[in-house]
């Protein structure tokens, strides 16, 4: 089996106590027809993956101040033609935070979403399909901040809110984390 037959398995057989997710569930399957879903240029939307990293104790996630939307976000990247998501999304944890304990505490999908990316430098706006994974590093590990980012930052769930304008697919990720065993 294809990794891009296992994923449309892997998200057809994803379980979620959210709406949204169902509905985003036959939006991923369809545009996973297109075989030009991985790539960047293909619009209106294409593949991304990302990593929900949490500490240990599950009580902060890492996130990183992204250089280009301005926003507090997970960190996270485009597939760029690569179609097995889980390894996307910890290459780009990695490229992102410099972390070397980063784990999977799971390869089954965490999270998906589907979000606006604004026009930028002549590039239209679009979607971006993102499939999460959940990592744990050691948070007294110290971080890199790539040229992505403004800045990195261990957050307590209790400030995420406020750091991400109460973005609800983050807050969505806080829920799912604390209710891991």
């Amino acid at each position: 089996m294809s990794n891009r037959d296992s994923l449309i398995r892997s998200i057809t057989d994803y379980h979620t106590a959210y709406p949204e997710e169902h509905l985003f569930k036959k939006q991923f399957v369809e545009l996973l027809e297109n075989p030009r879903a991985f790539f960047r240029d293909h619009l209106p939307a294409h593949i991304t993956a990302s990593s929900w990293i949490v500490d240990r104790g599950r009580q902060h996630a890492l996130l990183t101040h992204h250089a280009k939307l301005g926003k507090w976000l997970q960190p996270g990247g485009h597939a760029d033609a690569q179609e097995d998501v889980l390894a996307v999304s910890q290459r780009e944890a990695y490229e992102e935070t410099g972390l070397t304990s980063l784990t999977p505490l799971s390869t089954a999908i965490f999270d998906l979403d589907i979000h606006p990316i604004p026009e930028r430098a002549g590039f239209p706006a679009h979607l971006h399909y993102d499939i999460r994974f959940i990592f744990e590093a050691r948070i007294e590990e110290a971080f890199t901040i790539s040229n992505e980012s403004h800045d990195l930052a261990w957050i307590p769930f209790e400030e995420i809110g406020h750091k991400t304008g109460q973005n609800y697919s983050i807050l969505r990720m806080i829920e799912k984390a604390r209710r891991l065993p």
